[in-house]
């Protein structure tokens, strides 16, 4: 979606800026956008980043590292505004307005911008595009729910419920990464011993803000290396997985609002080849984060259909065979 954005800064003489809140989305973007644009250097910066002091036509960067700019990109992209730090900084939201050169053009990118920004455009104060769709233009994963007690509970009697159990089972049966998100750093690798003995067959690993191999670990995960990860909200963001399944689980927990529900969700159903991953919402109790998350994606779906983004063969919620 951004890359035409890109070209065009880069045709008429200018550099690309790319600014994402989170270090693990800059190293993410990096090899998508080499990729897109293989005759350009692209530079990544962030805290330690051996790239510090490099200078490329595209730059990729954490929000902190725009306090080193002035007025020096045609094309500026803010990526996942909403995310922790630079939601709610005003440092760095001047940062970012300095960093674009005068006459430039300067982008917000968010699946769950803030509900100030979302009453701007209902206003019509704020121009914007919306997109509800991917770019192979299928539905997105629609979120299911599982009953289940909560994940404390589950690792002190030592095993998780069936049916999760059985729903897990099918996404590693048809050869599906799965994505485990939890509330707290403290229960990963107790979640992940309850998970290996379900699971031997597969490689369970978990990772978190903790984890020193995070890099590591997702680079395997995405290598199919690791199969299964559980994780907290810190991979909620950004992370492009292949043929992915996600379950969340202690989803009524209030550190999971509606955002990071529809961020994590959309971990799911990213690739053509898989577009209608399995998102699973796993509680005790169905909450208003849960019914507006789900809601918030039935809403896009709806959109996408009303525009005829979708593909000719999805009609009326059924695929089509034959």
């Amino acid at each position: 979606m951004i890359f035409p954005l890109i070209e065009d800064a880069l045709l008429h003489g200018g550099r690309a800026l790319v600014a994402t809140p989170r270090r693990d989305v800059v190293l993410e973007l990096k090899p998508r956008i080499e990729k897109a644009f293989p005759a350009e250097r692209v530079v990544t910066l962030y805290g330690g980043s051996p790239e510090r002091w490099g200078e490329g036509r595209i730059t990729l960067a954490t929000t902190h590292q725009l306090l080193r700019f002035d007025r020096a990109f045609a094309l500026v992209i803010i990526d996942e505004l909403d995310a922790f730090p630079y939601h709610n900084d005003p440092m760095l939201h001047r940062a970012a307005e300095r960093v674009c050169r005068r006459g430039g053009v300067f982008v917000f990118l968010s699946a769950t911008p803030p509900e100030a920004m979302q009453r701007q455009v209902r206003r019509g104060t704020l121009r914007h595009a919306r997109v509800p769709v991917r770019y192979h233009r299928h539905p997105l994963p629609v979120p299911a729910r599982v009953a289940m007690p909560a994940v404390a509970s589950c690792v002190a009697r030592g095993s998780l419920p069936g049916a999760l159990v059985s729903r897990m089972a099918e996404s590693v049966k048809r050869g599906a990464q799965v994505f485990i998100f939890i509330t707290r750093i403290r229960q990963v690798e107790r979640v992940v011993r309850l998970l290996q003995r379900h699971f031997p067959e597969i490689r369970v690993e978990g990772t978190s803000a903790a984890d020193a191999q995070r890099g590591d670990r997702v680079l395997r995960f995405r290598e199919r290396d690791i199969r299964m990860l559980v994780t907290t909200t810190i991979l909620e963001r950004g992370v492009t997985v292949p043929k992915s399944d996600v379950y969340i689980l202690d989803a009524d927990d209030k550190l999971f609002d509606e955002a990071s529900l529809v961020q994590m969700a959309g971990r799911a159903g990213r690739s053509k080849d898989d577009p209608a991953g399995k998102v699973v919402f796993g509680s005790r109790q169905w909450d208003r984060s849960q019914r507006r998350a789900v809601r918030q994606i039935r809403e896009m779906n709806r959109l996408a259909r009303r525009r005829g983004y979708l593909l000719p063969a999805y009609n009326g919620g059924r695929w089509r065979i034959g």
